[in-house]
């Protein structure tokens, strides 16, 4: 492929994570942290992991500070919050 070609683009739907993402990880259980979605029943929710990569922690960072978290979450926490945005677009 060329410098002035480009791969051919994929439809958001291929593009999002949620077929790659386990989101059975992601629950959501009234009385814990108030209502919001978190990580496999855990106190850590996807806003928190969010916020974290936001102030420049890297999944590697997080880990050490979280042992209990596993790598397998930070798919779950892309895809769930992917799937939050696309959803709030499409209202």
């Amino acid at each position: 492929m060329t410098s002035s070609q480009s791969a051919p683009l994929r439809d958001n739907v291929s593009m999002a994570t949620t077929d790659k993402a386990d989101l059975s990880r992601i629950t959501v259980l009234p009385g814990q942290r108030s209502g919001q979605p978190c990580i496999r029943g855990l106190r850590v929710t996807v806003w928190d992991v969010l916020d974290m990569l936001a102030s420049g922690m890297t999944e590697g960072d997080i880990l050490r500070d979280y042992p209990y978290l596993e790598k397998a979450d930070f798919a779950a926490v892309y895809a769930y919050a992917s799937q939050t945005g696309r959803d709030r677009v499409s209202r």
